[in-house]
């Protein structure tokens, strides 16, 4: 006998079930709507060899919708706002998400490829809470230091070139030709860069600082905010910038590489001797999602390795499947798993919310002093 059950304000068709989840997931409502970080759902328009869309929609009945979002805080916003039945969050906003109870408990039954994922992933603390999953992974990686070839013949060995005043390989100082992003998280940069300087600051992870390591970490900033040129936040615009306004140097994502190293334009990247912040990004679905038939279907979908492997080579990434380094019917192969950076999981410090009660403080400076107070560094204050 057929009968519904509703969870949130949403009505899933259902056979048989235990309290909260449905059996199967019910027919399609014709849409997902998605918000998703640049270049992360392709649909053929950028690069036709990329499109992991229209076979989706035909065989699905759910026309895909996405709107980008080129910041953690934008995420938030949207996801807040409503509307949004899917969300691709990193790690510094998918914790937000599930404690202000704007995303839901996912039923890993009704993923059939749930058990394709990662272990390392899985139950990854940014996305699972109380033994509950809030979301399926999807791709991780880290924020790399992209460069200009011809300015540094060698791959630059230390992020001092883009917080420290020093003058670069082509015998200009590095003032007005670096970048940083424009964002809150940023600042976890800085505590990762003075961690392997200033051990004597005692920080144990980048994301967890007491008050005299925070403000060891605004102080560098402020020192750095002397040599932006432009904090970034559209990946497009910084592509651009590197082009045509002669930006050497910035923390970027492999995307932009990847795309610019396509054109043919001089750019590489590096992950320096300090090591790297990195993202590792979940779809969680919005507590009040008007499309959860499409939206599971959609959460399936993102887990097959084919499409696992032709994300990983266009992003630059690498693949919450792991089968997707080795199954061989995709773009990717082992050795560009390698490349990306696939055995260096444990080398990442993933981004997270910070919080005031810490596992490595006790007490720490929380999120919403670090967007208050970033806005500040950027306004020169």
């Amino acid at each position: 006998m057929n009968r519904k059950i509703v969870y949130g304000v949403m009505a899933l068709s259902l056979l048989s079930t235990s309290p909260g989840f449905a059996a199967s997931v019910g027919e399609s409502e014709g849409q997902v709507n998605i918000v998703a970080w640049p270049g992360y759902i392709e649909r053929g328009e950028t690069d036709k060899a990329f499109d992991w869309v229209t076979k989706f929609e035909t065989a699905s009945g759910c026309k895909v919708n996405v709107k980008t979002a080129n910041t953690s805080d934008e995420m938030v916003a949207l996801m807040n706002e409503g509307g949004f039945d899917l969300v691709t969050a990193s790690g510094d906003a998918s914790l937000r998400l599930i404690a202000g109870k704007r995303v839901q408990e996912i039923d890993t039954d009704l993923i059939p490829s749930w058990a394709t994922v990662d272990d390392r992933l899985k139950s990854a603390p940014w996305h699972t809470v109380g033994g509950k999953h809030y979301g399926t992974p999807y791709m991780w990686g880290p924020n790399v230091l992209m460069y200009n070839s011809k300015v540094f013949t060698a791959a630059p060995e230390s992020w001092s070139i883009v917080f420290e005043e020093t003058t670069l390989p082509d015998g200009k100082s590095n003032l007005g030709r670096v970048q940083a992003y424009d964002g809150p998280i940023h600042i976890a940069d800085a505590a990762n860069y003075l961690m392997f300087h200033k051990p004597e600051l005692g920080i144990k992870s980048p994301y967890e600082l007491n008050q005299e390591q925070y403000d060891a970490a605004l102080n560098l900033l402020r020192d750095q905010r002397k040599l932006v040129g432009r904090y970034w936040h559209d990946a497009f615009i910084q592509m651009d910038d590197f082009k045509n306004e002669g930006v050497v140097a910035s923390g970027s994502w492999p995307f932009q590489v990847n795309i610019l190293a396509s054109e043919g334009q001089p750019v590489a990247s590096v992950i320096p001797k300090e090591g790297a912040t990195g993202w590792a990004d979940t779809t969680m679905m919005h507590s009040e999602a008007a499309n959860p038939n499409c939206a599971y279907k959609w959460m399936e979908h993102t887990l097959s390795s084919n499409l696992q492997s032709d994300l990983a080579v266009w992003f630059g990434a690498n693949p919450s499947v792991p089968a997707a380094c080795t199954n061989g019917s995709g773009m990717l192969t082992k050795e560009g798993c390698s490349t990306n950076g696939f055995d260096d999981f444990d080398q990442i410090k993933f981004w997270q919310t910070p919080v005031s009660k810490c596992e490595s403080q006790g007490e720490c400076v929380p999120y919403y002093r670090w967007v208050s107070d970033y806005i500040g560094v950027i306004g020169g204050r």
